[in-house]
């Protein structure tokens, strides 16, 4: 139990989005706490996925998805919403997990007074962003520090499903979205 620690994230890239489900997403904001329970992941394994940003090479928006694991790659998507992702597999080799969907755990009023609403206040990559204040400031933040980790509270998880990645057109044969079942958090049902 504890925060999760670079030999976690250097794991095959599967292996770390099934293994984040059921840890908590800690983030240490000047206003307090703010935390959810990972509910669903995606991965994105090197330049052969034609889904992942790194399908065409090494460029500034994706180096860091080249770069040691342990890391934030965030991105900026349809000009409004930022997307975590945590960087994984060995240095040099392009992977990473999205993390899809949180349950929350710590720092509601905070959630609630960015996001306005508690309907779908942490149920998409987003939408969990806007909540828990996380925006391309923190892109390449080392999250084996104290600022934006994740940490294994040492819950019980429950079954595990995989499905097609949501919103890709490449790469839709890959059933490399992993979800818990049954958790009303979960974007896609």
């Amino acid at each position: 139990m504890g925060k999760l620690n670079r030999d976690f994230y250097s794991s095959p890239t599967l292996v770390v989005a099934k293994g984040v489900l059921g840890k908590h997403l800690i983030h240490r904001t000047e206003g307090g706490i703010i935390s959810g329970r990972i509910v669903e992941t995606e991965a994105y394994i090197g330049s052969g996925d034609q889904a992942s940003h790194a399908r065409f090479g090494y460029t500034p928006r994706n180096r860091l998805m080249f770069g040691p694991p342990g890391y934030a790659y965030i991105y900026f998507i349809y000009g409004m919403y930022y997307c975590l992702n945590v960087v994984t597999e060995p240095e040099g080799f392009p992977a990473a997990v999205l993390i899809r969907a949180l349950e929350p755990a710590d720092g509601l009023a905070l959630m609630l007074r960015r996001r306005g609403r508690r309907r779908e206040l942490t149920n998409g990559p987003g939408r969990l962003c806007l909540a828990l204040g996380i925006d391309g400031s923190l892109n390449g933040i080392d999250l084996c520090g104290d600022r934006l980790y994740i940490e294994d509270r040492g819950e019980e998880v429950g079954e595990i499903c995989s499905s097609s990645r949501v919103g890709v057109s490449g790469g839709k044969d890959k059933h490399w979205r992993f979800y818990i079942k049954g958790n009303r958090w979960v974007s896609r049902r």
